[in-house]
C-alpha cells in the first residue's frame, strides 16, 4: 500500500535498531556472593530500602529447581507500525528483516553470565525468540532469559538447558504479530519494572527480582545475614519451636540466634 501511494518511509526505519550504550556490569564478584540470596529475601530488603517495584510479575519459571544470578542486557519491542517497515514483504521477507532488528543485535552483546531481559508488553501472540537465537545465547556463555510476553520452539528451548522465564509459548515467530524488535541496551519496562542495563537480576522458583546495580553491595550486607538468621529460624521451629520467638526473631530468639552463629564460627 504504501508502495503504491509513493510515500516517504520514515526516517526512523533508516536508523533501526536503536541501540544504547553497552552496559557496565557490576563487580563478578560481588555476583559470586549475591547468588546466596533468593528472591523471596531481595524483594523484601529492595521494598525496605524503598525501592517497592522490583518482582517481574507475569514471567514464570520454565524449568524447575533453576536459579540465576546475573547482570542484564536489554531488548525492547515496541508495537508494530506498517509504515515504518514499508517496502518489506510479507512472509519470508518480514523474517530476513529480523536480522536487521535489535533481535540478533541483542544476542552480539551478550557476554558470559549475562541475564537477557525482554520488554514485550505481556504480548501472548509474539514469539520474541526461538531455539536458534537461545543457543547461540547459550553459546556466548548467557544464563538466563527474562521475557516479559512469549517465545517459541519450546519443545527445542527445554533440550538447551538455558532457563528461561516468560509468560508462555507461542508458534509465531518475533514479526509476525502486533510487535517488532525496536532498541538494545536501552532502559525497559519488563512487566511495570525499570530495568536499566547493568542491573542484575535474580530468578528463581518464585520468580525473578531486579536489584539496581548500585545496590548490590546493600542487599548483599542485609541478605546474607537474613538468609542465616532464617536457616537458624527453621531449624528451630522444625524441632518444635515457638513461632513467636524465632519468626521474625524476639529479642530473646536474637540472642539465641547469635550464640548459634558465634558457635558456626568457631567451629571452621
Amino acid at each position: 500500500m504504501f508502495d503504491s501511494l509513493n510515500l516517504p518511509v520514515p526516517a526512523i526505519a533508516g536508523t533501526l535498531p536503536i541501540v544504547g550504550q553497552a552496559p557496565e556490569r557490576p563487580d563478578p564478584h560481588l555476583i559470586d556472593q549475591l547468588k546466596a540470596v533468593g528472591t523471596a529475601t531481595a524483594s523484601a530488603l529492595m521494598h525496605r530500602m524503598g525501592v517497592r517495584q522490583t518482582f517481574i510479575e507475569g514471567p514464570l519459571p520454565r524449568m524447575p529447581g533453576a536459579k540465576v544470578v546475573g547482570p542484564v542486557v536489554t531488548l525492547q519491542f515496541m508495537p508494530r507500525r506498517e509504515d515504518v517497515i514499508a517496502g518489506i514483504a510479507p512472509g519470508e521477507g518480514e523474517e530476513q528483516l529480523e536480522k536487521s532488528t535489535a533481535l540478533w543485535s541483542v544476542f552480539e552483546t551478550v557476554q558470559p553470565g549475562d541475564i537477557l531481559a525482554v520488554q514485550a508488553f505481556g504480548d501472548l501472540k509474539t514469539g520474541c525468540m526461538g531455539d536458534m537465537l537461545i543457543t547461540f545465547f547459550k553459546g556466548r556463555g548467557g544464563i538466563g532469559i527474562v521475557v516479559d510476553g512469549c517465545i517459541r520452539d519450546w519443545p527445542r528451548v527445554k533440550n538447551i538447558g538455558t532457563p528461561v522465564w516468560t509468560r508462555g509459548f507461542t508458534p509465531n515467530y518475533a514479526s509476525q504479530s502486533t510487535l517488532l524488535p525496536w532498541a538494545v541496551n536501552v532502559p525497559i519496562a519488563c512487566s511495570d519494572v525499570l530495568v536499566i542495563p547493568g542491573d542484575v537480576m535474580i530468578a528463581d522458583g518464585d520468580g525473578v527480582v531486579l536489584v539496581p546495580a548500585k545496590m548490590v553491595p546493600l542487599v548483599l550486607e542485609h541478605g546474607l545475614d537474613h538468609d542465616e538468621w532464617e536457616e537458624f529460624s527453621r531449624a528451630r521451629l522444625s524441632e518444635g519451636g515457638n513461632i513467636r520467638k524465632y519468626y521474625p526473631l524476639s529479642e530473646e530468639g536474637m540472642a539465641e540466634y547469635e550464640a548459634w552463629k558465634k558457635a558456626r564460627v568457631d567451629q571452621d
